[in-house]
């Protein structure tokens, strides 16, 4: 497992908040786990452009900062589920809120994204 080689600077709720939530995927994946998607296969379809191992590695790290729990039973072949914690539980209305904010601003937000993305694409076509 990969670990970061320089401490994290924690000196306000901002610096730890994006410790642990900093992962592409990890706001979606706490709410999928609370509306109910608990194996990983299920996490998988809902978010499919995230590999296996990926997924595997942004669950670890939400269950390293008691965030989710997983569950393993004892049967084969093993069957995981993950639920969130009393603590991952505060996050979710700061979840809504910001897909409540995505979803107000969709229009605006898809075109400066797209724009961006597009400006990219264009320097690193000017590079080569």
């Amino acid at each position: 497992m990969y670990i970061k080689k320089t401490t994290p600077t924690l000196n306000c709720g901002l610096d730890l908040v994006g410790e642990v939530l900093y992962g592409k995927w990890k706001i979606r994946i706490l709410w999928f786990i609370h509306i109910g998607n608990l194996r990983p296969s299920e996490l998988q379809r809902k978010i499919p452009d995230v590999t296996r191992r990926v997924l595997n590695v942004q669950l670890k790290e939400l269950e390293d900062h008691e965030l989710v729990t997983k569950k393993i039973f004892p049967v084969l072949p093993p069957k995981v589920e993950y639920s969130l914690t009393e603590f991952g539980k505060t996050l979710i209305p700061l979840i809504q809120s910001i897909g409540l904010w995505g979803d107000e601003h969709e229009e605006r937000l898809r075109r400066v994204i797209l724009q961006h993305n597009a400006g990219a694409s264009e320097e690193v076509g000017n590079v080569i």
